[in-house]
């Protein structure tokens, strides 16, 4: 049988709400259709006034004393509640954590180069990890390579707002240090 490889949707985390017949509360707080309180019913008169406006009647918050109900149609507000989840869903941004690489022998050109590159990653929020692999001889020379991460560390922070995440450190070959905007 073939395994079906569609990309499928992901459902949108929203918070399940009991409404008309699963409240379980003897007595809610109700909240009228234009959002006006109403004051403390039992739930079966709060449903009945629900039905009368052929509206449902939705618990909004259960932890509450009294829970809280709110007399509406269902599917607008699930809509608006889902609504509200895709947009607080793009404006969340991951930081990702971007890679410079120098090296021992690098040019004030490329240097520049590999500035404005770590530049534009911190402008959208990523973390910046700069390294240098030593290869070789250039192995014996590691206060260089520290020398050189340092000055392009300080060049960043003429132009941006950075905090150091990581000071440079040592893992064997190779030499890196994290910056993040602040």
């Amino acid at each position: 049988m073939r395994i079906s490889r569609k990309k499928r949707p992901k459902k949108l985390l929203i918070p399940k709400f009991n409404l008309n017949n699963r409240i379980e509360a003897p007595e809610v707080r109700l909240i009228g259709a234009e959002g006006e309180n109403l004051g403390i019913f039992t739930t079966r008169e709060a449903l009945n006034m629900a039905r009368e406006q052929e509206l449902d009647l939705v618990e909004i918050n259960p932890k509450a004393v009294p829970p809280i109900a709110q007399i509406l149609d269902f599917t607008h507000f699930k809509y608006q509640k889902e609504k509200e989840a895709r947009k607080q869903k793009a404006r969340t941004h991951v930081a990702e954590l971007k890679g410079i690489r120098l090296s021992m022998r690098i040019s004030e050109g490329d240097m520049g180069v590999r500035q404005k590159q770590a530049e534009k990653f911190l402008s959208r929020g990523d973390k910046v990890k700069v390294e240098i692999i030593l290869r070789g001889r250039e192995r014996g020379k590691s206060q260089m390579a520290y020398e050189i991460i340092k000055t392009f560390v300080t060049r960043l922070e003429e132009n941006t707002s950075i905090r150091h995440e990581q000071e440079p450190t040592r893992q064997g070959n190779k030499i890196t240090a994290i910056v993040a905007k602040k």
